[in-house]
C-alpha cells in the first residue's frame, strides 16, 4: 500500500515537470490591447484678437505603434466662394513619461492633421502634451462674442473621456456643447461654468473614432475683439468671378467689338451708300442698238465674285453658259430615251479667243477640254467631268480672285483677306481656350481667357466680312445691283424690243441668260428666250444650245433650269470648289 502511494507521487511530480517544460498554446498568449485615448483634456485660454492658446494633455494607450494622429477641423465652407478658417499654429509636443514628441503637420482639404511620432514602437500608456494657438474661432454676435471650437475629436481611435476647460478671462454669458459627428446637435455629457463664471467646463464620455466635441462659450461684446477669418475658395464660380482684372478685360473686349462693328460699318456702309445712290443707273436694258453691253463690261463670273466676294460654283456655271452664248462651245442635250439618263455634251467650237477671253475663262476652257491623260479633247459629257478638270478648277478659282483685283474692285484678294482674319481668329480662340483652362485651374482670372475666346471667335466670324471693295468696286456693284433689278423683270422696254428682229432678239435674250444664272433668275429669262423663239417661225434650237430629236424651244426653260443644276452638281462633286 505504501509502495503504490509512493509510485503515484513520483508520477505526478514527473507530469508537473514535463508540463512546465512544454510551451503554452498560442491561443493562450496574452493579446495586445487595441490603441485608444484614455483621456483627452484641453485647457483653452482666450486672448486679444480672438487668439486662443491651447494646452492639450493626451493620455494614450499604445499598442505597438510609434505615434498618434490627431486631426483638427480648420476649414468650413461658408458660402459658394468663401471658407471660414480657424488655423492652428505653433504646434509643439512634449511628454513627461517617454511618449512621442516629434511633430509633423499636413493640410488635408478641410482638416489639419497633426502626427506625433517617436523613435521606437511603444506599448502601454504614455502622456503627450500638445501646445498650439487657434485663430478665427471667435465671432462678434451683436451684444456678445461667441467662441465656437471643435476642441476634441478627429481621432481614428475611441476616446474614453474628453474634457475641455475654456478660460474666458471675464464673466461668461452662456455655454453649450455638442458631441458626435461633425455639426451634431446632440448635447455633450456635461457642461457648466465655475463658481466665478470665468471658466466653462465641458465633458463627454465614450466617444467613438471620428466623433467630435464642440464647445460654445458666450463672452461680453469686445472681450477679445476677435473676428472670423474668411478665405476665398478656388472653385469654378471663383475662377470665373468678376474682379478688377476681369472687368477690365471684359470692357476691353466690349471696346474691341465696338471698334470691329464700327470698322465693318465703314466698309460695308460705304458699299450700301454707293448702292443706294447709283443702283438706279444700272436698272435699264444694257443694249446699244442690237448689241449687248454688260454694265461696266462685267462678265457673269466677275459679277458673282464681286457680289459675295467668293468665286464659287454658281460663278463657274454662269461662265460656262456665257462661253456657250459667246460662241466658244456648244451645249448639246442628249436624248434621255436613248442614253437612259439626263446628260449634256459640251463641244468646243473653233474660234480664236484673242483678247475677248479673260484669263480665268481660258483656264476654264482648258479644264473642260483636257482629258485625264492630258490630251486635248473636242467634247466632254457633263457627267464625266473630273480628272484634270477637278485639279484645274482651283486655278480657275484663283484666277477669278486675281481678276477682281486686276479690275481694281478690291485692293487685295478677298479669299486671302478672309483666310488671314479667320486663321488669326482661330489661333486666338485656341490660345483663349488653353488660357481659360490654365487660369481656371490656378487663378480667379478665367474670365480673361473667356474674353480672349470671344474675341477670337468674333475675329474669325468677322473675318468673313473683312474683304473691302474699292470705291470703283462699290460703284460697279451698284450698277450690277441695278442690272439685277432689270433682269428680275424679265423683259425689254418696248423701244428696244421693236428695233431688233426675231433672230437678234433670241441672241440678245441669250446674252442676258448667263447673268440670270448668277442672279438666280434662270426660269424667268429661260422662259423669255423660249417666247422669243416661238415668235420666230421654225425655231427649234438656239445657236449655242441644241436639244435632242423632237425638242424645241418650248422645252428650253426646263432644260436650262436642269442644266444649271446638273452643272453645279458636277462641279461640286469634282471637289474643285
Amino acid at each position: 500500500m505504501l509502495g503504490r502511494l509512493r509510485s503515484m507521487v513520483v508520477s505526478l511530480a514527473i507530469a508537473a515537470l514535463l508540463a512546465s517544460l512544454v510551451p503554452a498554446p498560442a491561443a493562450a498568449a496574452t493579446a495586445v490591447a487595441p490603441e485608444r485615448v484614455i483621456k483627452d483634456e484641453v485647457m483653452l485660454t482666450t486672448g486679444p484678437g480672438g487668439v486662443a492658446r491651447v494646452r492639450e494633455t493626451i493620455t494614450y494607450e499604445f499598442g505597438g505603434g510609434r505615434g498618434l494622429e490627431r486631426s483638427f477641423v480648420t476649414r468650413r465652407h461658408d458660402s459658394i466662394t468663401h471658407d471660414r478658417i480657424t488655423p492652428i499654429s505653433g504646434v509643439r509636443a512634449s511628454s513627461p513619461d517617454g511618449g512621442p514628441t516629434k511633430v509633423a503637420i499636413t493640410e488635408q482639404d478641410t482638416r489639419t492633421v497633426v502626427e506625433v511620432t517617436g523613435a521606437a514602437a511603444l506599448n502601454g500608456r504614455r502622456t503627450v502634451v500638445l501646445e498650439y494657438e487657434v485663430r478665427g474661432a471667435v465671432s462678434p454676435m451683436g451684444r456678445f462674442e461667441e467662441l465656437r471650437w471643435t476642441a476634441i475629436g478627429g481621432w481614428n481611435v475611441p476616446v474614453d473621456e474628453a474634457r475641455v476647460t475654456v478660460d474666458g478671462g471675464t464673466a461668461i454669458r452662456h455655454v453649450n456643447c455638442f458631441s458626435g459627428p461633425l455639426d451634431s446637435s446632440i448635447g455633450c455629457t456635461q457642461f457648466y461654468t465655475n463658481h466665478s463664471r470665468t471658466q466653462g467646463v465641458f465633458s463627454q464620455q465614450r466617444m467613438l473614432s471620428g466623433e467630435y466635441l464642440t464647445v460654445v462659450v458666450g463672452l461680453p461684446a469686445g472681450a477679445t475683439g476677435g473676428k472670423p477669418i474668411y478665405e476665398r475658395r478656388h472653385t469654378v464660380a471663383t475662377a470665373f468671378s468678376v474682379n478688377g482684372v476681369t472687368a477690365a478685360a471684359l470692357l476691353g473686349l466690349l471696346a474691341l467689338l465696338a471698334a470691329g462693328i464700327g470698322a465693318l460699318y465703314l466698309l460695308r456702309g460705304r458699299d450700301a451708300r454707293v448702292v443706294g445712290r447709283k443702283a438706279a443707273e444700272g436698272d435699264h436694258a444694257p443694249v446699244a442698238g442690237s448689241e449687248f453691253e454688260p454694265p461696266d463690261g462685267v462678265r457673269p463670273g466677275q459679277i458673282g465674285t464681286l457680289i459675295d466676294e467668293r468665286a464659287d460654283v454658281i460663278d463657274v456655271t454662269a461662265t460656262i453658259v456665257d462661253l456657250a452664248v459667246r460662241g466658244y462651245l456648244m451645249i448639246e442635250e442628249e436624248d434621255r430615251a436613248v442614253t437612259g439618263r439626263l446628260d449634256w455634251a459640251l463641244r468646243r467650237l473653233e474660234r480664236d479667243a484673242g483678247e475677248d477671253l479673260q484669263r480665268y475663262e481660258r483656264l476654264l476652257l482648258d479644264a473642260l477640254f483636257t482629258a485625264p491623260d492630258g490630251a486635248v479633247r473636242g467634247s466632254v459629257k457633263l457627267s464625266e467631268l473630273g480628272g484634270t478638270f477637278a485639279t484645274k478648277l482651283a486655278k480657275v478659282r484663283s484666277a477669278m480672285y486675281d481678276d477682281v483685283v486686276e479690275q481694281g474692285w478690291f485692293a487685295r484678294r478677298p479669299d486671302t483677306v478672309r483666310s488671314r482674319w479667320t486663321i488669326a481668329g482661330m489661333v486666338l480662340t485656341a490660345l483663349g481656350v488653353a488660357g481659360t483652362v490654365a487660369l481656371a485651374l490656378f487663378t480667379d482670372l478665367a474670365l480673361v481667357g473667356l474674353a480672349v475666346i470671344i474675341a477670337g471667335a468674333a475675329l474669325a466670324y468677322g473675318g468673313q466680312y473683312m474683304p473691302a471693295k474699292t470705291a470703283r468696286g462699290a460703284t460697279v456693284l451698284a450698277h450690277t445691283i441695278g442690272f439685277r433689278a432689270f433682269l428680275e423683270r424679265g423683259e425689254l422696254p418696248d423701244g428696244a424690243g421693236r428695233t431688233v428682229g426675231a433672230p437678234q432678239r433670241i441672241a440678245l435674250f441669250s446674252r442676258f441668260l448667263p447673268y440670270a444664272v448668277v442672279f438666280d433668275a434662270v426660269p424667268k429669262w429661260a422662259q423669255t428666250v423660249e417666247d422669243a423663239g416661238e415668235r420666230e417661225e421654225g425655231a427649234d434650237n438656239l445657236y449655242w444650245y441644241e436639244g435632242p430629236a423632237e425638242w424645241d424651244l418650248s422645252k428650253f426653260a426646263e432644260s436650262m433650269r436642269t442644266f444649271t443644276l446638273a452643272t453645279s452638281g458636277s462641279i461640286s462633286q469634282s471637289r474643285g470648289l
